[in-house]
């Protein structure tokens, strides 16, 4: 039976697994997850290291961080890693409409997130909180924007995936490319969570 010759509601069960070249992605995407925590361990590291220099008369962590903001921006981001979930359980029930329905709500998140984040370097930047101010701010906009660079990433990609599903149709080729997305989508809200904890919380407790 061709890749192709699936149709929506004759899906197999788990169709990102059905095909040879489906399950190569799903183990090839693990790899490059490891990968990236590898990478951002090292920005984390790099951020202990240095959350300490501020320099004379720079804000701190504890006079900067407004973390009503960013706990509005956590919610948001960890409510889009639901949605990705409800979506994975759509496709896998074949239901390609609500699907794409929620993967269109985990994209609108993410820019939601997205705007929070732009808004929030923008106020710090107005406090004096530039990217070369002191080794804090540095190593500080390096970890968060990397991270935010990955969330602008996640929403090109999944966007690009619900144009391929409305062309295509919810076939084992497309449904290995879903899944993916939410493996890292996920991915990138966990992340968040250790940078909420380790450069917020910690940044407001000193």
């Amino acid at each position: 039976m061709s890749a192709h010759s699936h149709v929506e509601g004759q899906l197999p069960h788990e169709p990102e697994k059905a095909t040879l070249e489906g399950r190569n992605k799903v183990l090839g995407f693990w790899l490059f997850l490891g990968a990236e925590v590898v990478l951002f361990g090292t920005l984390f590291s790099a951020f202990l290291a240095l959350r300490d220099k501020v320099g004379d008369g720079n804000p701190t962590a504890d006079e900067l961080f407004n973390l009503s903001t960013v706990a509005i921006a956590t919610f948001i981001l960890l409510t889009s890693s639901l949605t990705s979930v409800f979506a994975t359980q759509a496709m896998h029930a074949g239901k390609k409409t609500a699907m794409i329905n929620w993967l269109i709500i985990t994209v609108l998140f993410g820019l939601g997130f997205l705007g929070l984040e732009i808004y929030e370097f923008a106020e710090y930047v107005h406090e004096g909180h530039g990217f070369t101010t002191s080794a804090f701010s540095s190593s500080f906009y390096t970890l968060v924007g990397f991270h935010g660079a990955h969330v602008a990433f996640g929403v090109l990609w999944i966007s690009i995936i619900i144009g391929q599903v409305f062309k295509k149709g919810l076939t084992v080729v497309t449904a290995p490319k879903i899944y993916v997305s939410g493996l890292y989508w996920h991915f990138i809200d966990v992340v968040w969570v250790f940078i909420f904890t380790v450069v917020y919380l910690m940044g407001k407790v000193g």
